[in-house]
């Protein structure tokens, strides 16, 4: 195969034909990346918006691929990265690489089996059983079957069966009637439509193409299930990355709430004895009675009593399970229908099994930071119905990522926000990668797990290539000192009037992020009382259409909270005030990070900032880099939390910050958004 053309050469190529123009940043990203990949060193890359990351680490990728014929993968946090990268970038970019490159690249999409239509379930009755909260709601039911119709005409028309091209929508109760888990699925060589599986086509054309483009979840699945979901790849582009610890951690979440014991008795029904069905049911109902006797709080011990009940509902599920699927016996006998039953009613009984004994085994070290899971207790409510479920999450997912992922393929992590106070150090040992500082940070222990030896072997650069935006000239950080510190009231008064002032002097405009859906929905009522223009709050309508709502009339505000933070893309004069109404630091009684903290504790380490504030940080950079979306956008950023000034830890945020230009005058700000307005009208 002839010598291709460098990198810097396709780039220039590639940014000529899509109509762009050369950015400093996205040429340095691409030399790299390239680099990485030549080397087998992994990277993290902090790219500001508007940088073009996409482009800077699909460029070397392709050529990395073509060259070599071995895939690359790239994955995502989110819906919409995914679809800008397969609909948009990747098809233009293939098509201006393919002479330079000799031919041109093949790219695919591949998620995890249940987003995937399945034609046996579709094509059989093997209904989903109804959540506790929907069996006495007619209206739930009824919607149910609308949208299970329309399932089954979309089925016939559908090419690819991926969940994220129905639109509308429908609900995910909807959904799980027609698509399977992975331990649910009967597999290809069993299925009567094995041939024509969406899922299996999307992975057979995932094995031939250059660059396969998937989600943070389906990695995590490659990497903790020891099963190959993702093609055989020797390099890993990780978009996004500040999600990625979030995202692994959440699909090695389990969890067994008495619903679910009670779900897999009945999916066994009419599989086995039915003695072993009663054995289930009372499980169940043991569950749920010893689980209705204890607060909502994490465990760091089994509480009395849970430990016999536990061993019921193990051995419960175990029995079921010896008799769907005796030793040495087949789990899909008979016909296609009562074979994909047997296997959904194995999927639900292990799941049941595999919990109650991590559950059991948990507390089996005596020393809490050296423990692998955290335990706690959750009580959520659904549709008015109370519902309580034992949670299981990986104190550290570093160490999985660390020999999984990092020891497989060289990786490649970026995003607009990779530095916590400055430096690469806070992420990195999350990912289970060695800290770059000369001084071992707190950080190493946050996690629980052993901080990475100097002389191991894993070797990673770092590097910020910046933004092309003039953050100091472009927007003010105003942290509104004179406030008093927030309470846990609500918003109070004062804060009321300064949200108020700051939206009128802006004229609409404005995205508000609140810490909480309470306070969001206090501020939207009141402030529709005190405003003349107009004010959605999140909940309203679906998110998107509020964006859109918000992105069409410059006289909107928007109010939210969490989900937002990451989610708005509005370049332009609709937006040019970000409130934030105080410093994101996590909930004091959320179990999973407060262990973290209590583990980095036990060995001396600063918790608090080795984890609340570095979590803070994180959501503070992706919370104040909403407001600068376009090279001509300005504005103002108010953080309403008066500690981001005075407290001690306040340098160490506004270190993980863009450098906007800063002050603590209300009048300055409100002068520069009448000026905006003005300008703007």
């Amino acid at each position: 195969m002839p010598e291709l053309p460098p990198v810097p050469e396709l780039l220039a190529t590639a940014v000529r034909a899509l109509g762009g123009k050369e950015r400093v940043g996205q040429v340095t990203m691409a030399a790299a990346v390239d680099h990485a990949i030549d080397t087998k060193e992994h990277l993290a890359v902090q790219a500001g918006t508007g940088t073009g990351k996409s482009l800077a680490y699909l460029v070397p990728s392709l050529r990395h691929a073509v060259r070599t014929g071995r895939t690359v993968v790239v994955s995502t946090a989110t819906i919409a990265l995914q679809r800008q990268l397969v609909d948009r970038d990747l098809p233009r970019l293939a098509e201006a690489l393919s002479k330079p490159l000799g031919r041109e690249a093949k790219f695919a999409i591949l998620k995890g089996r249940n987003n995937y239509l399945c034609l046996n379930k579709i094509n059989s009755a093997i209904p989903d059983e109804p959540a506790e909260a929907e069996l006495f709601d007619a209206f739930a039911i009824s919607r149910l079957g609308r949208e299970v119709q329309r399932l089954n005409e979309w089925a016939s028309n559908t090419e690819t069966g991926d969940r994220d091209e129905l639109a509308p929508g429908v609900t995910d109760r909807a959904w799980r009637q027609v698509s399977v888990s992975s331990r649910e699925c009967l597999g290809k060589s069993r299925c009567p439509f094995g041939q024509d599986c969406f899922a299996e086509r999307a992975r057979a054309e995932s094995a031939q193409a250059d660059v396969v483009v998937t989600n943070h979840a389906l990695l995590a699945i490659d990497a903790i299930s020891g099963i190959q979901v993702l093609p055989e790849h020797d390099a890993v582009v990780i978009d996004e990355a500040h999600e990625l610890v979030d995202r692994v951690t959440g699909v090695a979440t389990a969890e067994l709430a008495p619903s679910a014991i009670s779900t897999a008795a009945r999916r066994c029904a009419k599989l086995i004895d039915q003695q072993e069905v009663d054995r289930l049911e009372e499980a169940a109902e043991a569950w749920h009675t010893v689980l209705d006797e204890l607060p909502a709080a994490r465990w760091d011990a089994l509480p009395d009593g849970i430990a016999p009940v536990l061993a019921l509902v193990r051995d419960a599920a175990w029995n079921a399970r010896t008799a769907l699927a005796p030793p040495g016996g087949t789990t899909a006998q008979g016909d296609p229908e009562s074979a994909a039953a047997r296997t959904q009613a194995l999927a639900g009984i292990d799941e049941v099994h595999d919990s109650a004994v991590r559950a059991l085994t948990a507390f089996d070290e005596p020393d809490p930071a050296k423990r692998h899971d955290v335990i706690w207790l959750a009580a959520d409510e659904i549709r008015g119905v109370a519902r309580r479920t034992l949670r299981m999450a990986p104190l550290s997912v570093g160490g999985l990522l660390r020999s999984r992922l990092f020891g497989t393929a060289t990786v490649v992590l970026t995003s607009a926000t990779l530095q916590i106070g400055g430096s690469f150090d806070g992420l990195a040992i999350t990912w289970g990668l060695p800290a770059q500082s000369a001084s071992r940070s707190d950080t190493a222990t946050a996690n629980g797990a052993e901080a990475p030896k100097d002389a191991d072997t894993v070797r990673w650069s770092s590097l910020d290539v910046g933004s092309p935006f003039d953050h100091a000239k472009s927007g003010i950080l105003y942290v509104a000192k004179h406030l008093p510190a927030p309470g846990r009231d609500g918003l109070a008064p004062a804060y009321l009037d300064e949200i108020e002032r700051l939206i009128s002097a802006a004229g609409g405009r404005t995205l508000g992020l609140f810490s909480s859906m309470r306070a969001a929905r206090a501020a939207t009522d009141a402030l529709r009382e005190r405003l003349n223009t107009p004010v959605l709050c999140q909940g309203d309508d679906a998110t998107g259409a509020l964006v859109r709502k918000f992105a069409d009339d410059p006289e909107t505000s928007l109010f939210g909270t969490l989900s937002l933070w990451q989610g708005v893309d509005v370049p332009g004069p609709s937006l040019s005030l970000v409130i934030l109404d105080r410093i994101p630091f996590p909930r004091p009684d959320d179990p999973l990070l407060t262990a973290r903290q209590r583990a980095v504790e036990s060995r001396g380490g600063n918790g608090f900032m080795t984890v609340a504030a570095n979590h803070a940080a994180l959501l503070l950079a992706q919370g104040t880099g909403r407001l600068l979306r376009s090279v001509d956008d300005r504005g103002v950023v108010a953080i309403l939390d008066s500690r981001l000034a005075t407290a001690r830890y306040g340098g160490y945020l506004r270190a993980s910050l863009p450098p906007y230009w800063e002050t603590s005058d209300p009048e300055v700000v409100t002068k520069a958004l009448h000026r905006l307005t003005a300008a703007s009208t």
